[in-house]
């Protein structure tokens, strides 16, 4: 099997926001890679550290915030290491980002035609003329009805699904590398959920970008989603392919996201059950695994030191002290020699 190229190498990243309160550690030790053509699903309850690290990779974390530590590699140049100007050359052109917020995201003074020309036309050459040819083209690409109209509406104009759509097509507009989609359903309703999804999905089979799928819904990832990152607390708990987290998921924080979701199997009438407690306070954030408070099979470890990334196989890592060859036997968890 041929190899895929290794686009995105996410190593260590720590990112902090200095508040007049304290630090606030949001990202506390992230790593992970993105082959060419994958799709990675970061998922988590909110607080996480999902966004945060995505702000992060497109070295857009503002005053007061500031990564502290880490590595991210695109195609071989560490962005971190790249100033303001040099980094907008990689902001739309090789990295496209669609923002969570779709009511939000667009400028309401000016036009769809506007907006989007002015992104094609700042990572292309092509004319202004050539410019509103490409935006329609995008535009009927995403499912906009009559482009050659719509165009010059103004965002207040479009419903929540279509302005989502609008902000679609302005992430792919330069063809970019890795599109980054940071809870790309969020206010929307279950159909127009559906349709963007698909749409993800048929754009990403058509031109092979890579993705990284932001959402706190297993659900979503499950749509989409080829390797899954599960992050709580700053860190990540759980990374492994979508098979691996649905079907073998190793960490008792996986476990409770998974058991929180509504199963469409009409003979498993199983209650939801949920995850009891609140996430950690990443301001004063706990010594051992941070999701100790609210683990079921918490032991006195737990408490004391976080788990490494104990490696179950070549594309499953679980940052557990029940993977442990010393922890005792508890029905579900698998025992690993070793951590990453």
């Amino acid at each position: 099997m041929e190899m895929k190229k290794k686009i995105l190498e996410v190593k260590n990243v720590k990112t902090s926001f200095f508040t007049n309160l304290g630090e606030v550690q949001a990202v506390r030790g992230v790593s992970f890679d993105l082959h060419e053509g994958d799709v990675l699903g970061i998922v988590g309850e909110s607080g996480s550290g999902k966004s945060v690290t995505s702000l992060s990779i497109m070295n857009l974390v503002d005053d007061p915030g500031i990564i502290k530590e880490g590595e991210i590699i695109f195609n071989g140049v560490d962005l971190t290491k790249l100033d303001n100007a040099e980094m907008s050359e990689y902001r739309g052109n090789d990295i496209a980002m669609i923002f969570q917020d779709p009511m939000t995201s667009l400028n309401p003074v000016y036009s769809i035609k506007n907006q989007m020309i002015e992104v094609i036309r700042r990572h292309t050459d092509l004319t202004k003329e050539e410019a509103i040819v490409r935006a329609k083209e995008l535009l009927s690409l995403v499912g906009i009805p009559d482009p050659e109209l719509q165009i010059n509406d103004y965002p207040h104009q479009f419903s929540g699904g279509m302005r989502q759509r609008v902000l679609i097509a302005t992430a792919i507009s330069c063809s970019p590398t890795l599109l980054i989609a940071d809870e790309p359903t969020t206010a929307l309703d279950v159909t127009i959920q559906a349709q963007i999804l698909e749409l993800l999905r048929s754009i990403q089979e058509k031109t092979k970008m890579s993705i990284i799928l932001i959402t706190h819904d297993l659900g979503v990832i499950a749509e989409l989603s080829t390797h899954v990152v599960v992050m709580y607390g700053g860190l990540i708990m759980e990374k492994g392919t979508v098979e691996d987290i649905f079907y073998n998921h190793q960490h008792p924080y996986t476990k409770g996201l998974y058991n929180s979701i509504p199963k469409s199997n009409k003979k498993n009438r199983e209650r939801l059950v949920p995850i009891e407690g609140s996430p950690p306070d990443l301001m004063n954030p706990p010594t051992g695994c941070p999701f100790s408070p609210r683990c079921p099979h918490a032991m006195k470890i737990c408490l004391e030191k976080s788990a490494p990334l104990f490696k179950l196989s070549d594309t499953h890592t679980s940052a557990c002290w029940l993977q442990h060859k010393d922890a005792p036997e508890v029905k579900g968890f698998k025992k690993a020699e070793r951590g990453e």
